[in-house]
């Protein structure tokens, strides 16, 4: 054993919960850990909302509006109700609730290592080890981005960079980009640089279309008030399928401004097919793309039509604007299917395809064959251990900022029931079996 690991032994800190990641959802669950009285330290490997910190583009703001930011017994009390959090906005909210709720947080902790010890774990890090009854990974979604295998067949003169990486146009050179993904990220960059005066394509796959309002109301309002955000993990049908559902096409901006396809058309954004293959220094794209706007504009008129149905059985029709509906996407006859990265002049391609936990750390028997952490609305099949912050993890609403709140409260009874002797490991059904 080398003298820092016997260090770390020696200094080992017994304690009954372990918390991972101080974002909100991380802040959520030590509030009501505090309330059920259970001794708990909050590990963070940067400072208090790290990802927002680092890991954010700088004119990134919330797709949610401002009302709806709220955490455990604090939420937004500002001027602008209507507003968009930018990223120092969203920064502040969250450290001034750790403020509020005195949250044990210990700053620039890494975590490397999570394995059980019989009825206990070792949390080690780069300072110091717990020991503790239970472990809640609070880490996040989007610990690693998703870049397809084929970003490697890409020319040497053409850069890939991630929204991870990304942080504004003055970081790009004058030459095209190329946006892969059609969801909020890979639109709202496609407009931003299209704006600085680089020519973009964006690369179309499954996306969601949504309006910011309708029928005068923040297109939120409704999904909270039809009950959409609230449907449980446990309530549909194919809830693996349900969590890779993409982010939809929003965008915050105090004109409450749409952004979709048509709109990034009409800027002078070129629009092609999903992204399948790169060779001999071309881009190869499906024909899909007709297919995928159909759906995407099916889905759209499916969910008005949801909100129509509630605004008429709850009587609510004279205090709204009346029912609209949207220009079906306009595709072009014949969508290019290939694109030649020197002919183009792409200098970068920029990767909008999301991303993934990462759980390296976690020595745990806790995955599936595919390498999905197995739970059941957050309680992980593993005795003790519990994850928060993930896609429709309890709820549609359990990856955004208000989502946390109902999540972190049940998992946290759950939790204290558990570390008083009166709940066994959960009994798993496959098709809830996700990451």
């Amino acid at each position: 054993m080398s003298g820092a690991a016997r260090e770390r032994h020696v200094l080992a800190r017994r304690i009954d919960v372990v918390v991972i990641g101080a974002g909100h959802a991380g802040l959520a669950m030590s509030r009501y850990l505090s309330q059920h009285a259970i001794d708990h330290v909050v590990l963070e490997r940067g400072e208090i909302a790290n990802s927002w910190r680092r890991e954010r583009w700088d004119s990134l703001r919330l797709l949610t509006p401002n009302w709806q930011s709220r955490l455990p017994g604090y939420r937004y009390e500002g001027v602008d109700p209507d507003g968009y959090m930018a990223m120092p906005e969203v920064i502040e909210f969250i450290d001034g609730y750790a403020r509020f709720i005195s949250a044990p947080v210990q700053n620039r902790t890494t975590v490397f290592s999570v394995r059980a010890r019989e009825d206990r774990y070792d949390v080690i890090s780069d300072r110091g080890r717990w020991n503790c009854r239970a472990v809640v990974i609070a880490s996040g979604a989007h610990g690693m981005p998703n870049v397809p295998a084929l970003a490697t067949a890409l020319p040497a003169s053409v850069r890939s960079l991630t929204t991870k990486e990304y942080r504004n146009p003055s970081q790009l050179d004058d030459r095209g980009v190329l946006v892969v993904g059609a969801s909020a990220s890979g639109v709202q960059l496609a407009d931003e640089i299209h704006r600085s005066g680089r020519a973009v394509t964006l690369a179309v796959g499954e996306h969601i279309r949504m309006p910011r309002v309708y029928r005068g109301l923040d297109i939120q309002w409704w999904l909270d008030a039809c009950g959409i955000l609230d449907e449980r993990y446990d309530e549909v049908d194919d809830i693996v399928r349900a969590r890779r559902v993409p982010s939809p096409q929003l965008i915050g901006t105090a004109q409450r401004a749409m952004l979709d396809l048509n709109g990034l058309t009409e800027r002078g954004v070129a629009i092609v097919g999903r992204l399948v293959g790169i060779r001999d220094g071309r881009a190869q794209f499906s024909g899909s793309l007709r297919n995928h706007c159909a759906m995407a504009d099916l889905k759209l008129e499916r969910m008005l039509d949801r909100i129509d149905a509630w605004v008429e059985a709850n009587g609510k029709g004279p205090q709204v604007g009346t029912p609209e509906r949207f220009v079906p996407t306009h595709v072009e006859d014949a969508p290019p299917l290939s694109l030649d990265f020197a002919r183009g002049h792409i200098g970068t391609v920029l990767w909008a395809t999301g991303s993934r936990p990462d759980y390296s750390w976690l020595h745990v028997p806790a995955f599936d064959h595919k390498g999905r952490l197995r739970h059941d609305g957050g309680i992980v099949d593993v005795p003790g251990l519990y994850v928060l912050g993930l896609t429709f993890m309890r709820r549609r609403k359990s990856s955004f900022i208000h989502g946390a709140e109902d999540d972190a409260r049940e998992l946290s009874t759950h939790l204290a029931n558990y570390l008083r002797g009166g709940m066994e490991a959960p009994s798993f059904v496959q098709r809830r079996l996700s990451a």
